[in-house]
């Protein structure tokens, strides 16, 4: 861009970044950064017996911040160059900001006066941004503003606070924040919101899942993302690649524009497979359901050509706010959804919150231990909360009566567990009927996850117990190979093709297959057409996806031959490399498009 004559502006540069794209697909539109708004801070007085438990509430948020400080410093780190350099001064004041400095030390005393966390903070980081002001220096007036946001950092630790209403962003948004939690990503509306780039977050994480279930392209794990721009910049998030370009230039518009044209006529192509059976070349019928997060995407899945849901998450349910919903609340929604199938199976799964899902509503009974990802979630969490469980089964069965229902039980590990969960089941249903109240009869079919290890290799003991299974391979394969499919630094590392993880799903479906029980894969793997030769040739014969992704997945059912996607299959699981693995599969894939 040129200035005129006197502008010192300088001219603007296009800008690319490179990080993890986790949700495919091209967004362009003006960038609504959300790390900007102020956050509703309350105000009230801690009684004397409670200020101990309010300076640790205060102590834990800190530490979370300080994590999150940390992951941008390694970020920044592996950016190199000046932008880390600079960057990272930044951050280690920060740091050190957030371990026993003055702003800490003079929170912690005003909570020892009553003060709540979060006035608490609000007020000495007032107080110490004004005492840097009237010192009338700019060195002094740029820590006033450092202050100002390690504050505003604490405050929405403590708040739990989403970094941005989404619904008030003009349409065609394209998001860019440091962070997005699930729960915030649930917030965002595809007709409203074009795509989203963060600085933090890993390809497997949930938020990544929630962007494909929603079909907005993403790209996450972006140092110095935030750095020198403005809300309404013009930002090209180019999902496939990995990559979010900044200012671009006439010349990337009008590429990036010939792309995003050449995906919605690949669009209007693949929607004409929605009424079009997934059968195999050599005439294996396949079934291809849908997961849905949110009640929104039951109408895109029933047009996507879905034969079923098989995997819906109640989390929204629970997510973004203060409350647990009552039998009612829930039961409504969840009969309104299975009503929305028209007859189709809707697969209901019980609350699987823990990890990268806790949620506001549950308040302590769903704390982040120390390792959340194997801590107290999912099954384990509603088997130690009984009422909650039996709200949920309750809401579930009453939902039945309008169509036909599964329910699905996450993280299950042992014989045990089913069998608890079977007769609570009973109990409830035996209640409901007493209230007149109408449930299916038989009861819906129950089934378990399987994602951890020692569920697959118990698979057949489970079998005997269980009405179905459903592989999540997401977090088999996160348990199976110990890594943090959050974690951007190992990103490289989570491979569902390893070895190991494909032993797991074979014992499985095996498994499945001597009990004669349904078994489908509605882990990430069942919407990359990538895998689904080896799916089905392994002997899945029930797939379940994200919505946007089912016309890809048929399209590349039918073109296939089940009997030479056995052959291949056979060849792979003899193998030990996973790179050999994978060489095998993608050329088994371009001989057979």
């Amino acid at each position: 861009m040129k200035t005129k004559a006197g502008d010192k502006r300088p001219a603007r540069r296009e800008r690319e970044l490179v990080g993890l794209g986790v949700a495919p697909g091209i967004a362009i539109g003006p960038a609504a950064v959300s790390e900007s708004g102020a956050v509703q801070v309350p105000e009230y007085t801690v009684a004397k017996g409670a200020i101990e438990d309010e300076i640790k509430r205060f102590n834990e948020a800190a530490e979370r911040a300080r994590r999150q400080v940390q992951k941008l410093r390694r970020k920044v780190d592996a950016q190199g160059g000046t932008v880390a350099e600079e960057m990272g001064y930044l951050l280690d004041a920060h740091l050190q900001m957030l371990s026993g400095s003055r702003l800490m030390r003079g929170v912690e005393q005003r909570i020892a006066h009553g003060s709540n966390a979060e006035a608490a903070v609000q007020h000495e980081i007032s107080a110490l941004a004004q005492s840097f002001a009237d010192l009338d220096d700019t060195y002094f007036a740029a820590r006033a503003q450092d202050v100002r946001e390690v504050g505003t950092r604490l405050i929405r630790h403590l708040t739990k606070t989403p970094y941005q209403a989404f619904s008030m962003l003009p349409e065609g948004s394209v998001v860019l924040a440091e962070e997005i939690s699930p729960a915030d990503a649930a917030l965002m509306d595809p007709r409203r919101i074009a795509g989203f780039a963060t600085v933090l977050g890993g390809a497997e994480s949930h938020t990544a899942i929630m962007a494909r279930s929603l079909g907005l392209p993403a790209v996450l794990g972006l140092a110095g993302l935030l750095e020198d721009i403005k809300t309404g910049t013009t930002v090209i998030v180019d999902g496939d690649a990995g990559r979010v370009i900044v200012e671009p230039s006439r010349q990337t518009l009008a590429r990036y524009r010939k792309r995003l044209a050449a995906i919605q006529h690949e669009k209007t192509k693949l929607a004409g497979l929605a009424s079009l059976p997934a059968v195999t070349r050599d005439g294996t019928r396949v079934t291809l359901m849908a997961n849905v997060d949110l009640p929104r995407e039951i109408e895109p899945a029933r047009a996507a050509g879905a034969e079923g849901v098989g995997l819906l998450r109640t989390e929204f349910l629970f997510m973004n706010r203060k409350d647990v919903p009552g039998e009612d609340e829930q039961a409504a929604m969840l009969t309104e959804m299975v009503g929305g199938m028209d007859g189709r199976t809707v697969t209901v799964r019980t609350l699987d919150v823990g990890g990268d899902k806790l949620t506001d509503a549950l308040g302590d009974r769903a704390t982040a231990g120390a390792n959340p990802a194997l801590g107290l979630r999912a099954i384990r969490l509603s088997l130690r909360q009984p009422a909650l469980l039996e709200t949920q089964l309750a809401a579930m069965l009453r939902a039945s009566a309008r169509g036909p229902v599964r329910i699905l039980l996450p993280m299950i590990s042992s014989v045990t567990q089913v069998q608890a969960v079977r007769h609570i089941l009973g109990q409830v249903a035996r209640r409901l009927v007493r209230r007149g109240v109408e449930i299916a009869d038989p009861l819906p079919p129950l089934g378990i996850m399987i994602e951890v290890p020692g569920a697959a290799l118990a698979a057949d003991a489970l079998a005997r117990v269980s009405d179905f299974f459903a592989l999540g391979t997401n977090d088999l394969t996160q348990y199976t190979l110990a890594i943090d499919r959050g974690d951007e630094q190992v990103a490289d590392l989570y491979n569902p093709l390893h070895p190991a993880v494909l032993r797991l799903v074979q014992f499985s479906v095996e498994a499945a297959a001597r009990a004669r029980i349904p078994v489908s894969v509605c882990g990430e793997i069942a919407g990359d057409p990538r895998f689904t030769a080896l799916l089905l040739g392994l002997g899945v014969r029930e797939l379940s996806m994200g919505p946007a992704n089912l016309p890809r997945v048929k399209r590349r059912v039918r073109h296939l031959d089940t009997k030479s996607a056995a052959k291949r299959a056979r060849e792979i699981m003899q193998q030990s490399d996973d790179n050999r693995i994978a060489a095998l599969l993608d050329e088994f894939n371009q001989a057979s498009v």
